[in-house]
């Protein structure tokens, strides 16, 4: 199989000729049609989170090991599988959900492979979509697009089940108190329209680009704020007032501080982004003005049934996609770092 892989920390990815999987057991072996670009393959590309404090965490330290293949937002065919695997079919089209665990704890019984304390993640620990194939170890993982296009169903596998998570985590939620979204990039877009599926009326989007701010009022944002750091919990709350609850889909020191400065009593902040830094929060403060803040870590294989279900339903309006071919992968993460896309890139790749 052929992969674009990662050989060394922010160099060019290089594309392999490396063998191609037999699956054994309950293993499928996916021929990749569809990856989606997000940022978490930038975070791989460059090899470290920053925690915050001055402390960097190294994707070494979570057992990585180059060459390896990014891409975890995947879509494909089924080619072959192991004797064990029961419930698909060769030629099916799936979605991969590619946040594995070690399949053995409670939190992976319980469908909560996200919470797992042995990540084995496609993309991160495994080969993912930026090879021509991908194993994945059980059917379970697997699911079926139905009627929605291949080329937005793989972004459910990450943004989809991302954003879906975080909207759970606010709701119940009377739809005329004010939600705010910070950073209008794909996670954003796709966060005003999951909110929208989840019947929410107002939404205000903030991003530092106008092009993207107007982009979310195009996909049914109610209104949009300057994302420049300096000034921005005032401008948020000139805006809409204090906030039920921010969803910050940045997550860096300025973001997160401004969110929560922002929130109304009883309000909540989920932070999804992981762009890294810290914050320094008042505890009596916390209690006072009864707060909530909470981090969501991507989504569960429950999530991702229940996203694609919505799409289906017609009830989550897509987001929108930009096709770029599979052997471009080198520009389309380039492209993601400059912050030249709006919406999704979806790397298309033609079978052999």
């Amino acid at each position: 199989m052929k992969a674009w892989m990662v050989v060394e920390a922010n160099k060019p990815l290089q594309q392999f000729e490396v063998p191609t999987p037999v699956p054994t057991g309950s293993e499928v072996l996916i021929e990749v049609t569809h990856c989606g670009v997000c940022h978490s393959d930038l975070h791989f590309w460059k090899g470290e989170y920053n925690l915050g404090g001055g402390v960097i965490l190294k994707l070494a330290d979570r057992g990585v090991k180059l060459p390896s293949a990014p891409g975890h937002e995947v879509a494909g065919r089924v080619v072959a599988m192991g004797p064990d695997a029961k419930g698909v079919s060769i030629g099916d089209m799936r979605v991969v959900f590619p946040w594995l665990g070690c399949g053995e704890c409670e939190d992976c019984r319980n469908e909560d492979d996200n919470l797992c304390l042995q990540p084995k993640a496609i993309g991160v620990v495994r080969n993912g979509g930026f090879g021509s194939h991908v194993l994945v170890p059980h059917p379970r993982f697997l699911a079926d697009p139905g009627n929605v296009d291949p080329a937005l169903a793989a972004t459910y596998a990450c943004s989809g089940i991302t954003v879906y998570s975080a909207v759970n985590k606010i709701m119940p939620l009377n739809p005329d108190k004010p939600v705010v979204l910070i950073g209008a990039g794909g996670l954003g877009l796709m966060g005003i329209a999951m909110l929208k599926a989840f019947g929410h009326r107002n939404i205000v989007s903030v991003d530092l680009d106008p092009v993207k701010r107007d982009a979310a009022l195009a996909e049914g944002a109610t209104q949009t704020v300057d994302g420049a750091a300096e000034g921005l919990t005032q401008r948020i709350l000139d805006t809409c007032g204090p906030a039920a609850a921010v969803l910050d889909f940045v997550g860096n020191d300025a973001t997160a501080k401004s969110s929560y400065d922002a929130l109304a009593k009883g309000g909540k902040l989920v932070i999804v982004g992981v762009a890294g830094g810290q914050i320094t929060l008042s505890l009596a403060g916390l209690i006072f003005r009864a707060h909530t803040v909470q981090g969501s870590l991507v989504g569960n294989p429950k999530d991702l049934r229940a996203v694609l279900e919505l799409a289906n339903s017609g009830k989550l309006k897509p987001t929108p996609i930009h096709l770029c071919s599979h052997d471009h992968a080198n520009e389309a993460l380039l492209d993601l770092k400059a912050g030249k896309v709006t919406g999704r890139t979806v790397l298309v790749r033609d079978p052999a």
